[in-house]
């Protein structure tokens, strides 16, 4: 945080005015009240209100009251606030005999910051859960300190009439809070009653009904035998679509077995891990073991899926995650969560946990809206739990794991985003589009990056109007317009081509793993040359084949690829990355050659000889085929080799499993060469040999595993030491979803830091490619603050 003083030379009269400009998160956080009660203690006179880049405070008194005014303001700010920086003018007193909060003023200037949503605070779970408090049994129960911001803010200054509860007029018992300064709710803006705020209402799947809520309903009682009703359901066995904080979810008991498959079956998801919602962290550790860390992430005001070790036969259904060893468990995060496991903290539980999924069809973002759930989630619930607060921003749950005691963000989506990232030095305003998987997009503006909710992967129309809306909300919430587009090199992806589309701004393409060490060097704040190691299932390479095994030396004004996986022959496209045995296939036959195929292994038992021998003809014609250095491929090859999965129903799904499967305790590791030609290609045929070897020999599937990965990470470290005796290098950026994999990710950090490497990971922003749109944006920014729009290292 910077303090930076305009104020004269001159001695201070005894009773002098100050201005005080404040940028950072000081909006929907309970700034002003805070303001003005700091005000009045130091017994200063003038006014704070909000402006559409930040809060301006200005405040006369006594010259050592400002003092203290200005060190409480920077040091003991509310605890939801985030000072980025404040400018300080004098001016001349003006007499005024009060403090008041004015109203909000459009402003030019810095963009302002937005908050994020924030989870329910202790003192309103008190409000609803005390039967003598008229909030008992609310849903929408906020303060100051909580409850709804991102996802019902439509423009700012943050005030209610700027936000989606601008129809909920207040009752007088809420005007009076609203207006009370001794009040924790003065100047809540989503303050609310059961007499005047939002409603429930449950309304059965097959009824035919169309919602219109706010209509003949009857108060107060309407949510107490709503929430009753809906808990009885769930007990049944039903699968509820539940309108939340940014969207919809679907929900079911999670020890309810045939409720879980139901719901998978209607999904159509036959294995991906769902989600769960348990009432407390006491339940939490009743079906997973915790870590002071995950607690810590658990019970923040973030309340994002933490992933957990889960601790066997605790009752929660095996179908929640099938072949998995962990569980992705979140606390809740509204008073209608907390409200769907009983009446009062610490009473009896209805439920352990329940399935909280995302509610929308198959690779398509949540659906915000109650008529646009109801027509397309009609097939999936049984009952729908509505209510009448619009949701202005989408906004899906965010996901984080902890490594090295440390909170790591694998899905970056509510609570954090739209916080925006310190990039520590300035950039120019750039639109970085992400790829297609996991995509989200990032704006990028001073020294600040807006990096978008998770939006979802880029297959689809549906996907492609959120991602456009959102990029619409962003620019104008943050007074930004982008002067260039930063977008992958692959010509098919719909992020690449809106990119190209985008009329009246530069166009930079970026290669796919150069913007993964980027992101990384930016979360990082490096800007001279690191190594980075780039690991993920497929990048469009700059030779025109696809990457995913990459060493590269850079920074962000360009890259040199230093080494990568050799290169094997892939067939079938997409077909490709559903089907593992087909990368198998072609480590085998790269490895032994196709006439020497053992004949021992699982694949040729589950696949037919004539499928085999068709694949096998695309690739030695090269139709459809192509040459890739993938690491997630070869996860995929290396589980189907080893018997675990030929075929997937999820992105990941192989590499899951045989992370899963990788036995503790194992040092050794397969052999590998390091070629001389300049990219070092790393032949990975030893290794397949060797894993070939001992699957013959009866080796068991976890230490087969085990090794694989063991040997992934001494080719990190090997790789990265040649280039260090080349380069004078010693930071490393590791990035790409395969580092998502704690074995991994802790075995190449344990060996690069044995040999002296300074290590850099990602925190805030996902390695996977949620997080190449912010790589994109600061590498296209670098490229024009050097006065062109070609990225060096492209050539090659």
């Amino acid at each position: 945080m910077s303090v930076v003083s305009n104020a004269g030379a001159s001695g201070e009269p005894s009773i002098v005015r100050k201005q005080f400009r404040v940028h950072g998160i000081v909006q929907g956080v309970g700034f002003r009240p805070f303001v003005y009660h700091l005000a009045h203690a130091l017994g200063l006179r003038g006014f704070v209100l909000n402006t559409s880049v930040g809060v301006v405070i200005e405040v006369e008194g006594a010259g050592t009251a400002l003092d203290c005014f200005l060190t409480s303001l920077t040091n003991n700010p509310p605890p939801l606030a985030e000072i980025d920086s404040v400018t300080v003018a004098e001016l001349a007193p003006t007499g005024v005999e009060d403090f008041v909060i004015s109203g909000s003023l459009e402003d030019q200037g810095p963009m302002a910051a937005v908050p994020a949503d924030v989870a329910t605070c202790p003192d309103c779970e008190r409000d609803f859960t005390d039967p003598a408090n008229r909030r008992f049994q609310y849903p929408f129960t906020n303060c100051t300190q909580c409850g709804p911001r991102y996802s019902i803010i439509q423009e700012v200054p943050y005030d209610r009439p700027a936000t989606t509860m601008a129809r909920f007029i207040m009752c007088a018992a809420c005007q009076a809070e609203y207006d009370d300064p001794a009040s924790r709710r003065f100047h809540a803006q989503p303050n609310a009653c059961p007499e005047c705020g939002p409603r429930l209402e449950l309304v059965e799947a097959d009824s035919g009904h169309e919602t219109q809520l706010g209509t003949g309903v009857e108060m107060p009682d309407t949510s107490v035998k709503t929430l009753k009703m809906v808990r009885g359901q769930l007990r049944e066995g039903k699968i509820l679509a539940i309108k939340g904080l940014g969207g919809f979810h679907l929900a079911c008991n999670a020890e309810n077995d045939a409720a879980v498959r139901r719901l998978r079956e209607r999904k159509r998801r036959s294995d991906k891990p769902f989600a769960l919602m348990a009432r407390d962290l006491n339940a939490v550790e009743k079906i997973c073991w915790i870590s002071d860390a995950d607690r810590q992430a658990l019970s923040s005001t973030r309340r994002p899926i933490v992933i957990l070790p889960r601790r066997p036969g605790a009752g929660i259904s095996a179908v929640v995650a099938p072949n998995q060893p962990t569980l992705g468990v979140m606390l809740p995060y509204t008073p209608l969560h907390h409200l769907l496991f009983g009446d009062a903290p610490g009473g009896s539980a209805e439920f352990t946990a329940l399935v909280m999924t995302s509610g929308n069809l198959s690779e398509e973002p949540m659906a915000p809206g109650n008529s646009e759930a109801e027509t397309k989630l009609h097939d999936l619930a049984d009952s729908f739990l509505f209510h009448d607060r619009d949701i202005h921003t989408r906004v899906d749950d965010s996901i984080v794991r902890i490594f090295e005691g440390r909170e790591r963000v694998l899905r970056r989506a509510r609570g954090f985003a739209p916080h925006a990232i310190d990039l520590g030095v300035p950039m120019a305003e750039v639109l970085g589009c992400g790829g297609e998987l996991k995509n989200t997009l990032c704006l990028t503006r001073g020294r600040c990056a807006i990096l978008s909710q998770h939006l979802g992967d880029m297959e689809n129309y549906e996907t492609l109007e959120f991602f456009e809306e959102t990029l619409e909300k962003l620019k104008r919430l943050f007074r930004m317009e982008p002067r260039a587009v930063a977008h992958d090199l692959h010509p098919q992806y719909m992020s690449t081509k809106f990119g190209l589309e985008l009329p009246g701004v530069e166009r930079i393409g970026v290669q796919h793993h150069h913007a993964h060490i980027a992101s990384c060097m930016a979360e990082n704040h490096l800007s001279q040359r690191v190594i980075g190691v780039a690991m993920d299932g497929t990048g469009y390479g700059t030779d025109g084949r696809i990457w995913g095994g990459e060493f590269l030396v850079g920074d962000l004004g360009g890259f040199e690829r230093r080494a990568h996986f050799r290169y094997v022959p892939l067939a079938g496209g997409d077909a490709a990355v559903r089907q593992p045995w087909r990368s198998a296939l072609s480590h085998l036959e790269d490895a032994l050659g196709p006439h020497s195929l053992p004949d021992s292994l699982a694949i040729w038992e589950i696949i037919p000889a004539k499928t085999i021998a068709g694949v096998q003809t695309m690739m030695r014609r090269g139709i459809n085929t192509v040459q890739t250095s993938s690491c997630g491929r070869l996860f995929d090859a290396v589980a189907s080799i080893v018997g675990l999965r030929h075929e997937t129903n999820y992105e990941g799904q192989a590499a899951m499993e045989l992370e899963a499967a990788a036995a503790e305790g194992i040092d050794a590791s397969f052999p590998f060469e390091i070629g001389s030609a300049d990219p070092w290609a790393i032949d990975l045929r030893p290794m397949i040999e060797g894993i070939v070897g001992g699957q013959r020999r009866g080796t068991q599937i976890g230490e087969l595993a085990a090794r694989f990965h063991n040997t992934l990470a001494e080719i990190v470290a090997e790789v990265c030491q040649r280039i260090r005796r080349r380069e004078k290098l010693q930071q490393v950026c590791l990035s790409g979803g395969c580092f998502q994999n704690m074995k991994l990710l802790a075995g190449a950090v344990s060996r690069l830091r044995r040999r002296g490497f300074e290590v850099f990971l990602h925190a805030q922003v996902p390695p996977n490619d949620g997080g190449i749109s912010l790589g994109q944006a600061v590498i296209a920014s670098e490229a024009l603050r050097r006065g062109g729009h070609h990225v060096p290292g492209y050539s090659r």
